[in-house]
């Protein structure tokens, strides 16, 4: 039998003993610079991370058998506030931590106390996996190494920070946020249960009345107003009446919560059930039609108001549980408190035509389906077929009043904004899904006032991102497109919270940079932090001066060198050796972080650098599955890389990743 850790051992002792992997700029040889995400030390890696790394580090020896002097460095992300969760439960002796800890992870107990301190807990993990990524073979130049934590770092983010702030890229305003109320902090994607990003939409609120009290209701297709045919409310909910803004609504108890979170003024005036309503008749404030409130159980109370739109001609949803309904009351009309008339007349009011289909593209599609009640799985299949056909290809018919004949992605607009204006309709921000922070508490939106940001809504730096991705290698190709859609609906990303760990504001120090803004343009420092610790400097030596000469050649090296006592010909050693390894010639990371990662490395390498030095080549890879779900260290199923290295030996394992998971 093969031991494959004796041979394993034996080679990786001959490379570090020969230097194979340090590089330094040899002008000799074409370079090549690649890097994958330096991974955040809160457990140790796992073998889905092994995937994307294992690729990193195969497509650095094929680029070094084709000559290429290579660039492979590696450091550990710090920042943020999931460590601080962690050793919160630590402390507490959460049971199923310390099962992890002990029996996953194989922690020796007697050094849990001292793992009570996020740095100290971070250092120790960071530990662990980079002797898994020395056991697995990767072939890094660990001299460049660092943490987000160490001061010079501080420094070169504060650095990055003046430099968006020059170009207007950092705004201070009040805008939706992901908001945590447990940690009482702004979210981002590496702060949540199975890293997820909380993703805000803004959903029109129509405001349909009964006498004076307003029922409002949340949908994403405002222009379909014209089609609604009653209102649904959960009866088994509880709901209240309530004061908005001098305004009398009546929303779920949930929705009221939201709404104080998002700056509305709120009174709560009485809570009831939502079956006290069902039955009575409200106002369609865009057609002035009567319509009757209805019951239903899928109302779910936390979504946007909790007072749901029925319109069956355009929403499989609502058509298939209108019918649903129409057959139950038919069945047992004394089971419920209103007329059977008040149902059995209700039909579908066709509003949009879209080529294809009949009058009512939602019966078109749910007869051709066969779906027959409101639990079928493929409603969801249904609802993306009407609302693509609509919504790309749909026209308003002539009951749309003024927006008649318009196309449904004008329509959409027009019906909203002036909805607005005239105050029969509002906005309000919700979560397009649930998420949950890594402390417990479940994510929702809330109008943080007086943050920071940055600007991925400015239009011009949008157009120097598009044409970046227009001039990369992505792989895979087909993933293209995803990038500029990203790029199209990024808007104002908040870069910066109270708590946590990391690098604090310069021009407002009780703000610390989160986590997926001061990870953007680090490839840089990978560069030149091997010349820096051979110096070793005051860290408040390293001005924007010196970082404006290293990385922008703005200055004479003489003078910076005066201003900054860093020697000339060092400082100039560190210009060479960024200018030889940059741009960066390929970027490996998981297809997850499309959406805000990778796309904000893109935008800030081009607010920062001229088009010579944006980035080359984006490589994406999906995720190991763990029994069908997605292996992540917040969802707890996890199959630590060295262990798997101990059970099977590195090579074995590394084929494995290669050959046996989606490209």
């Amino acid at each position: 039998m093969v031991d494959w850790k004796q041979i394993e051992e034996k080679w990786q002792k001959r490379w570090a003993e020969a230097k194979v992997y340090e590089t330094d700029p040899d002008p000799q040889k074409p370079k090549y610079y690649l890097t994958v995400a330096y991974p955040y030390p809160n457990s140790p890696q796992h073998i889905g991370h092994g995937r994307t790394y294992t690729l990193t580090d195969v497509h650095a020896r094929y680029m070094r058998m084709h000559g290429y002097n290579v660039l492979f460095p590696m450091a550990w992300h710090y920042t943020g506030t999931p460590l601080f969760a962690m050793v919160e439960r630590l402390k507490e002796k959460d049971p199923a931590l310390l099962e992890t800890f002990l029996n996953l992870y194989n922690i020796p107990r007697r050094k849990l106390k001292s793992l009570e301190n996020p740095v100290a807990m971070a250092g120790y993990f960071a530990e662990e996996i980079k002797h898994g990524m020395q056991r697995i073979g990767y072939s890094v130049d660990w001299r460049r190494e660092f943490t987000t934590v160490d001061e010079y770092y501080h420094k070169f983010i504060e650095w990055q920070f003046a430099k968006l702030r020059e170009k207007g890229y950092i705004t201070q305003g009040s805008h939706p946020v992901g908001w945590c109320p447990g940690c009482g902090n702004p979210v981002g994607q590496h702060d949540t249960v199975g890293d997820k990003e909380p993703e805000i939409e803004e959903f029109t609120v129509i405001k349909f009345t009964k006498d004076e009290l307003v029922f409002p209701a949340g949908t994403l297709r405002p222009e379909t107003v014209y089609g609604v045919t009653n209102m649904w409310l959960n009866p088994d909910a509880v709901y209240v009446e309530a004061t908005v803004d001098g305004e009398t609504w009546v929303v779920s108890a949930e929705a009221a919560e939201k709404l104080k979170l998002l700056g509305h003024k709120i009174e709560v005036m009485d809570e009831f059930q939502g079956s006290r309503f069902i039955g009575a008749t409200l106002t369609n404030p865009a057609t002035g039609t009567e319509m009757p409130i209805l019951p239903a159980g899928f109302v779910d109370p936390k979504a946007v108001t909790g007072v749901v739109m029925s319109v069956p001609a355009h929403a499989p949803f609502d058509l298939v549980a209108l019918e649903q309904l129409k057959r139950d009351v038919k069945k047992n009309p004394s089971a419920y408190k209103f007329k059977p008339a008040m149902v059995r007349g209700l039909e579908p009011i066709s509003v949009i035509e879209a080529q294809g289909y009949g009058e009512s593209p939602a019966v078109d599609v749910v007869a051709r389906m066969g779906i027959m009640d409101q639990g079928d799985e493929r409603l969801g299949k249904a609802t993306k077929e009407v609302y693509s056909a609509e919504f790309h290809g749909g026209r308003m018919r002539g009951n749309a009043g003024q927006y008649a004949s318009l196309p449904v992605q004008q329509a959409k607009e027009a019906v909203k904004q002036d909805m607005v204006a005239k105050g029969t309709a509002t906005t309000m921000y919700e979560l397009l899904e649930p998420v949950r922070c890594r402390c417990g508490a479940d994510v929702v939106v809330m109008i943080f006032e007086n943050q920071w940001f940055i600007n991925y809504g400015d239009h011009a730096w949008k157009r120097l991102a598009h044409e970046n991705i227009d001039a990369m290698d992505i792989v895979p190709r087909e993933l293209r497109q995803e990038y500029h859609n990203v790029i199209d609906w990024l808007r104002e990303k908040a870069c910066a919270r109270k708590a946590g760990l990391g690098t604090k504001l310069p021009w407002a120090e009780d703000w610390i940079i989160e986590a997926l803004s001061d990870s953007v343009i680090y490839m840089a420092y990978y560069t030149v932090i091997k010349g820096i610790n051979q110096v070793k400097p005051e860290p408040e030596s390293l001005t924007e001066d010196f970082w404006d000469y290293v990385f922008l050649g703005k200055g004479e090296p003489v003078k910076v060198s005066v201003k900054t006592g860093f020697p000339e010909e060092k400082l100039e050693e560190l210009r060479r050796e960024f200018t030889y390894f940059y741009p960066m010639d390929a970027r490996h990371s998981g297809r997850d972080l499309i959406s805000n990662h990778l796309t904000y490395m893109v935008f800030v390498h081009d607010g920062v650098w001229p088009r010579e030095m944006w980035p080359r080549g984006i490589y994406v890879n999906g995720s190991v599955l763990m029994e069908g779900a997605k292996m992540s260290k917040s969802l707890n199923n996890i199959i630590p890389l060295i262990n798997a290295v101990e059970m099977f030996g590195a090579d074995p394992l590394r084929l494995s990743l290669m050959i046996t998971a989606e490209p």
